[in-house]
């Protein structure tokens, strides 16, 4: 039976998870679909809006995505501390880019004299947004559902359009977050949708690459931000420029036509994480099949376990993937 969502989150250690949603009916998220012959490309503009548009509402942090033919691929990261630093209009005012909220909160929103009766009402009202602003079930909610309504419209059909449960995978270390993100954004090129990076429509690594033409990162995704040093800002702890190289290496390396090892100036990060260069393909091209839980070295494993009161470790076997830096 499945568990709960919440018996596979704890921040305590880690707040980056990665997210997998699949489509139940035959019918293409997007693509071509060889059973009706119609193309549902458009839909994956439906999605990658939707992802971007939730990056403005949650304190939840989108620092990879992949939208595929049957499913889409999300690494996030649940940022608490911005969700605790909002004042409550902050609170409410951000729940109202996506729901009505209630005839109290609107008044609330307008600067409006609540009544002193309903003030313990409106208290409890905000205190349950703020949580679910850093909610990870609430933000695949606020993904999955706005596009199986539009999906079910031009479709003419009722019932589901995604499988019941998301899949949650907590990302422990660096290694693990930086392993899920190049699997996530190499989906096309692996599903040979794409032959490049910046060529892989409806990612985040395309995104990220034309922001770089321009010396830029964009603004919707979580930032990189060099090396761990003091008063370090919010961010993956790479330099950009190294990641991106070593995802073009890593997808030059997977492709059926261009097998090969990853160049040396791409081996920096690798060599921080005491990754070997042939692990790190292999975790990349099968992170799916190798993982199918939480993903770190065996001590983080353990932490993870023990903070969540988890008597039987399913899945550790999987940590020696992932070496002790």
């Amino acid at each position: 039976m499945p568990r709960p969502r919440r018996t596979h989150i704890s921040l305590e250690d880690t707040a980056y998870y990665h997210c997998c949603s699949r489509v139940v009916r035959r019918a293409f998220l997007c693509g071509n679909d060889k059973y009706t012959g119609k193309n549902y490309d458009h839909r994956r503009d439906w999605v990658e809006k939707q992802i971007l548009k939730l990056t403005e509402v949650f304190s939840i942090d989108v620092a990879a995505y992949a939208v595929m033919s049957n499913h889409l691929h999300l690494v996030l990261h649940v940022d608490v501390g911005q969700v605790n630093a909002w004042s409550d209009r902050d609170v409410v005012l951000q729940w109202h880019k996506l729901f009505n909220g209630t005839v109290l909160t609107q008044k609330f929103a307008k600067g409006e004299v609540i009544e002193e009766y309903a003030v313990t009402q409106l208290k409890h009202l905000i205190a349950t947004y703020r949580s679910r602003l850093s909610d990870i079930s609430w933000f695949m909610r606020c993904l999955n559902e706005p596009i199986a309504r539009q999906a079910n419209l031009e479709d003419n059909c009722t019932g589901h359009f995604w499988e019941g449960r998301f899949k949650s995978q907590a990302l422990l270390d660096e290694a693990a977050v930086l392993a899920c993100m190049a699997y996530v954004e190499l989906n096309p090129i692996r599903a040979q949708m794409a032959s490049t990076p910046e060529q892989s429509d409806f990612t985040s690594i395309k995104l990220r690459v034309k922001a770089a033409l321009s010396g830029e990162q964009p603004k919707s995704l979580l930032s990189f931000v060099g090396n761990e040093r003091a008063n370090q800002p919010k961010g993956i702890v790479f330099s950009l420029q190294d990641y991106l190289v070593l995802v073009d290496e890593t997808g030059r390396a997977i492709r059926d036509d261009k097998h090969g090892a990853i160049d040396s100036k791409a081996s920096g990060i690798l060599d921080r994480l005491n990754i070997p260069t042939a692990n790190w393909i292999k975790i990349v091209t099968e992170f799916g099949q190798l993982f199918h839980g939480p993903v770190g070295t065996l001590q983080e494993f353990s932490h993870y376990c023990e903070h969540l009161n988890k008597r039987r470790r399913h899945f550790s076997s999987s940590c020696r993937y992932i070496p002790t830096s």
